[in-house]
């Protein structure tokens, strides 16, 4: 690159890299862009078990986010797993008083693909403040009915979808499998079927590069439509790439 274009993922440590920051550094060099991490956690897993997560302490993650933005520019960061609501909002706080025109993807991980549990709302006015610092979040049919259970999941979309914008994944459908939803401005809402021919596999941290691969197509300022569909046909070439968990990343060339 003549001049790089950086971005941010804070996110955990996955040692198999098919989730968590080293899956989305691969996702950002593969848009030709320059990946920076801050790491919120360190899991014990492999990409069919996950035994264990130690969380890395609130003021270690605040103090890698200042460190960094006192030698890069960040116009956009991906969020992915964090200890709690609490600290999730105090890390959206500190990016949008380091750069007030940040864009924030956030990628609500409550449940490993291996089935460990992370956290659930209890307190719905920090959760809400959440949602209103970032501009994208990016739950599966799974995570969504997770959210509030005692609602319908067109209750909760029109509950996050008054406060920020919702890029939908659809790999957990009945009904429609493969088929995303954006929804976005409040009012508009926008579908994107399955893109590719292929067979599609499934593939650990599908989720982490799909948010990624989101954030970077904002990186390069591509209108919001373009920008999703973009990352539709980036994660479904990743769960095309082979028939294990571990997918390869499609490296662009520029």
């Amino acid at each position: 690159m003549k001049s790089k274009n950086y971005i941010l993922t804070i996110a955990g440590l996955d040692p198999s890299s098919g989730a968590g920051i080293t899956s989305d550094m691969k996702t950002f060099e593969a848009h030709n862009l320059y990946g920076l991490s801050v790491c919120t956690a360190v899991t014990v897993q492999n990409d069919i078990e996950f035994t264990d997560c130690v969380w890395i302490e609130e003021k270690v993650i605040l103090s890698q986010v200042k460190q960094l933005f006192k030698r890069f520019s960040i116009p956009v960061v991906k969020i992915g797993i964090i200890k709690s609501w609490k600290t999730l909002l105090e890390v959206t706080l500190t990016l949008k008083k380091m750069n007030p025109e940040i864009k924030i993807v956030l990628d609500p991980i409550l449940k490993a693909s291996a089935g460990f549990t992370f956290h659930t709302i209890q307190d719905l006015e920090t959760f809400e403040k959440v949602l209103e610092n970032c501009d994208f979040i990016t739950p599966n049919y799974d995570e969504i009915k997770v959210l509030f259970p005692d609602k319908t999941i067109e209750e909760t979309i029109e509950f996050i979808a008054e406060r920020t914008n919702i890029y939908l994944k659809g790999g957990h459908r009945t009904d429609k499998k493969g088929w995303d939803e954006v929804y976005y401005s409040k009012i508009v809402k926008l579908n994107i079927p399955p893109i590719t021919t292929k067979s599609i596999y499934e593939k650990h941290g599908s989720g982490c590069v799909l948010s990624s691969a989101l954030a970077a197509n904002l990186v390069k300022g591509i209108p919001l439509e373009d920008a999703c569909r973009n990352t539709k046909l980036y994660t479904e070439q990743f769960l095309s790439s082979n028939e294990s968990l571990l997918g390869t990343h499609n490296y662009q060339n520029e």
